[in-house]
């Protein structure tokens, strides 16, 4: 959230969206336009900044099923609440929406979002011209879960990124866990916007929905190189996160 440049800075993700500028600001990245900014309360007085700022969370809340979110059971004031299930379900669904569009400018035409085979061929594609011997067949595919084809992608975007001294057999889950976290740190670093978690990669037959995201998002990066680079080394991830 913070890299696409949203105000004020979230630093703790169920505190800072309990009002709702934060997640309008992402609709409106994603579909320029979509807000209705004259909806939008954006300073809050002391008498009714409660029932303002539920009054924004329900309008997000409403913006997300016109984008087609699954939202069942969500309502703005469990936005408002900081319920973290339900404000992750939103999160989720609109950095998802980013991803597939920041993709769909990707395409020829602009307005059409490649299918997932589409991604699967630009991924085996793009490792094959760079030399690589992975591949993957779906998201689904149990050699993703070691990390390899991950990093191997990343250097395949951007070569010398990856210090391949550091990647594991991958025989083991914590060789498996080591190399995700590797992955996605360093996919961060060239510019993806991932937003998935090394677990994601790991329990690949379980997450592919979640795989599919670090793919777009790798993808993204290849087509739109300028996106921002981390302009210092990213510190190793603690946890997953």
């Amino acid at each position: 959230m913070n890299s696409m440049g949203v105000d004020p800075y979230v630093n703790w993700l169920y505190g800072d969206l309990q009002n709702g500028v934060v997640i309008f600001q992402l609709y409106d990245i994603i579909r320029p336009g979509m807000v209705t900014w004259k909806r939008v309360v954006r300073q809050f007085h002391k008498l009714r900044g409660m029932m303002d700022q539920i009054q924004n969370c329900n309008y997000a809340v409403e913006l997300g099923k016109q984008l087609r979110f699954s939202l069942v059971g969500i309502q703005g004031k469990d936005i408002y609440d900081g319920n973290q299930t339900l404000t992750l379900a939103l999160v989720w669904q609109l950095m998802r929406a980013y991803t597939l569009s920041v993709l769909a400018q990707c395409t020829q035409s602009g307005d059409s979002l490649p299918a997932d085979k589409d991604i699967v061929a630009w991924v085996n594609e793009k490792l094959a011209a760079s030399g690589k011997t992975t591949s993957i067949r779906s998201f689904q595919d149990p050699t993703i879960s070691t990390g390899k084809v991950v990093l191997d992608l990343i250097d395949s975007i951007k070569p010398n990124v990856i210090d391949f001294g550091l990647v594991k057999g991958g025989q083991t889950n914590e060789e498996k866990m080591s190399n995700a976290k590797y992955a996605i740190t360093c996919g961060r670093k060239i510019g993806a916007k991932i937003y998935a978690l090394p677990e994601d990669i790991v329990e690949v037959r379980v997450k592919p929905k979640m795989v599919l995201t670090v793919f777009a998002c790798l993808m993204a990066r290849d087509y739109l190189p300028d996106m921002k680079e981390a302009s210092a080394p990213i510190a190793p991830m603690i946890n997953g996160h």
